[in-house]
């Protein structure tokens, strides 16, 4: 199966792995079915746990790869990655400012962007955690990508860690949209489709990131940093402050710990 894997066009080798990650956003919404109260403890435990598997993926499936790609600049290999990343911040920013959304757990006065009193909680929310899957799609992508340029099967192995990385935070996601929904009343059924929709964007994100890194060579280097700023920026602003917010402040950080050491290990072992 995975010589198979190997095998395969980048291209669709990011859409099969961004597939997969919706599917567990999509696994980790289903706990509505079975529960109305999800244990807040939990909750904020699994998003530090997802804030410290992001950390992790920026740095050694994306910026380490920058880094290395960018040995022969002109300027220094730091010149690419530096840009990259700080272009990536900057890119969600723009959007945080013009996208309505509403972190879970905050109230509607609390909501972000552009009027938002014209939206409901629901599309608040899912908007939130849509706009916190594009650069993870986009960092599965263009680390996909980057094997139509390389492609040992390490590369190959090495993305796969990051998809299966970002898989496994994606589960507390899927809860963080969907279990808010369903403690205002809404039907477990709706609750569940706002849960998964949200991770609909990131097969679309990351079979751009392949095409793009797939064409343009020299865009390599910047488009890794790109996906790493960007998940920073969605993990300063978003994932920790939505961790700590309900005071598990210990519990929270201590599961930051635990998800670096995890996506570390998986990245290492495999990449």
């Amino acid at each position: 199966m995975l010589d198979y894997f190997i095998s395969l066009n980048p291209v669709l080798q990011a859409l099969i792995a961004t597939l997969f990650t919706w599917g567990m956003t999509a696994l980790g919404a289903s706990v509505v079915f079975f529960t109305k109260n999800f244990n807040q403890k939990l909750l904020d435990g699994m998003l530090g746990f997802a804030a410290g598997v992001m950390i992790a993926a920026s740095f050694w499936s994306l910026l380490s790869p920058a880094i290395e790609q960018s040995e022969a600049h002109p300027i220094g290999s730091w010149f690419p990655p530096a840009v990259g990343f700080l272009l990536g911040g900057l890119f969600l920013l723009i959007f945080d400012k013009i996208l309505p959304h509403l972190h879970p757990g905050l109230t509607m006065e609390s909501a972000e962007g552009i009027r938002p009193e014209t939206k409901k909680r629901s599309t608040l929310l899912v908007l939130a955690i849509t706009l916190h899957n594009i650069p993870e799609g986009l960092a599965i992508g263009v680390a996909f990508g980057a094997l139509a340029n390389a492609g040992p099967e390490g590369s190959v192995l090495g993305a796969l860690a990051l998809a299966i990385g970002i898989g496994i935070q994606n589960l507390p996601e899927g809860v963080a949209v969907s279990m808010p929904l369903r403690g205002d009343g809404m039907s477990r059924r709706k609750s569940f489709f706002y849960g998964q929709f949200s991770g609909m964007v990131e097969p679309i994100a990351a079979v751009i990131g392949a095409v793009a890194v797939s064409f343009m060579q020299p865009l390599l280097p910047y488009a890794l940093a790109f996906a790493a700023g960007s998940m920073i920026f969605v993990v300063a602003e978003q994932v920790i402050p939505d961790s700590q917010s309900e005071g598990n402040n210990d519990l929270a950080s201590m599961s930051l710990m635990i998800g670096f050491t995890v996506m570390m290990i998986l990245d290492v072992a495999l990449g």
